[in-house]
């Protein structure tokens, strides 16, 4: 049976399944065995599963971990906010794995009807007041950066294999996934990798620095704005140094280090400032002890970490839900890859939510960063129209 039938075929049955960017093209994963829904007390006896040294392509679980569900991991406790009751993590055992190829296409026989107007949870003149009250925090040195979320919501029963087919061709990034749930679905062209962990090799890719598009806008055009640029530069280094330190609570002494500093990756409608760290695993590392390190990631939160983390569920009103939280699997012999669950989509109970955000630091200004939130959200607001 053909790829577009195959995936055709398994869309249309109804039963859930998972499309994951690989380095090869898209794997699919489905059949799936088991469905842990995460909470505050199992996330704990989860993390401890995979212990076995399995080699099978399906000897793992695929999932994601949302936002609170981390800070609570860690330690961070979070007001009460605006909940909209969606699981705060989802892992799957798949029992079947399907080599897709780099380009997704299926026989398309639905169509659905949404809303092409989005509604903002926050205005400018609103964004304005708590980008005010975080400057002031960052100048009494509570905080030295910290990214300010708005959300994007409409109405809306979507196909969302047609969706992340339209993204995969259109906006294609590194670490893009979706599911399909019998009662909500994620698409995703999230481009940041948070942890790579390969026997005791250990991997993360922060990226911090967003410049729009332009006609004549290339890579190298790009590099030279971000070194010339003092506050992509600062926020840059800064995230950076967080996730180094990150990497070293977990890492052997002197092990941590940059294999490739700031480089440029290029977007539908920007590009980023990228570069990768890699450390070497202490003996007798668990799963737990990694997923604590490093999440949530540093790069979509600001830093220090957790004064930072704290500032910002004090000024949220909803729960982020999967937003910065993280999508990926782990082995049953111990490796993960996991991203960093931004520029992402949710659609659950026939709403969908895409939320975005962006760095503030010392010389930042509030139009520019309000504006960089929509070419962030964009090119999934695109899928819409």
């Amino acid at each position: 049976m053909n790829k577009i039938k195959k995936l055709t075929e398994i869309h249309n049955s109804g039963n859930p399944y998972i499309i994951y960017k690989s380095n090869r093209g898209f794997d699919l994963y489905t059949n799936f065995s088991k469905k842990i829904i995460l909470n505050n007390k199992n996330i704990y006896s989860f993390l401890n599963k995979t212990k076995a040294n399995k080699n099978k392509s399906t000897d793992l679980f695929i999932g994601f971990f949302g936002y609170e569900l981390l800070n609570n991991l860690i330690g961070i406790k979070i007001p009460k906010q605006k909940n909209i009751n969606f699981p705060k993590g989802i892992f799957y055992k798949p029992e079947k794995k399907i080599s897709l190829g780099n380009k997704l296409n299926y026989k398309k026989n639905d169509s659905f009807k949404f809303k092409k107007k989005f509604k903002l949870n926050i205005d400018k003149k609103s964004y304005k007041k708590i980008f005010n009250k975080f400057k002031k925090k960052i100048k009494s040195g509570e905080t030295y950066q910290i990214k300010i979320c708005t959300k994007y919501k409409t109405v809306s029963k979507i196909n969302p294999l047609d969706f992340f087919c339209n993204l995969s061709r259109t906006n294609l990034a590194p670490e893009a996934f979706m599911i399909k749930d019998k009662n909500y679905s994620i698409i995703s062209c999230s481009p940041e990798n948070l942890i790579t962990k390969q026997g005791s090799l250990i991997t993360t890719k922060p990226i911090a620095g967003t410049v729009k598009k332009k006609i004549n806008m290339t890579k190298v055009k790009a590099l030279n704005y971000f070194r010339k640029n003092s506050k992509e530069t600062k926020e840059h280094n800064m995230i950076v140094d967080m996730e180094r330190n990150d990497l070293s609570r977990i890492c052997e002494p002197g092990s941590v280090k940059i294999k490739r500093e700031k480089t440029v990756e290029e977007y539908k409608d920007l590009y980023h400032y990228v570069s990768l760290i890699i450390g070497k695993l202490k003996k007798n590392i668990r799963n737990l002890d990694i997923i604590k390190a490093m999440m949530p990631g540093g790069s979509v939160i600001g830093c220090p970490k957790i004064s930072t983390l704290n500032l910002l569920n004090k000024q949220e009103k909803e729960n982020r839900n999967i937003y910065t939280g993280s999508f990926g699997y782990i082995k049953f012999n111990g490796d993960m890859r996991f991203n960093i669950i931004i520029r992402s989509i949710l659609n659950f109970k026939n709403v969908s939510e895409i939320s975005v955000a962006s760095g503030v630091v010392i010389d930042s200004n509030a139009s520019n960063e309000f504006n960089e939130n929509f070419i962030k959200a964009k090119a999934l607001i695109d899928l819409y129209k």
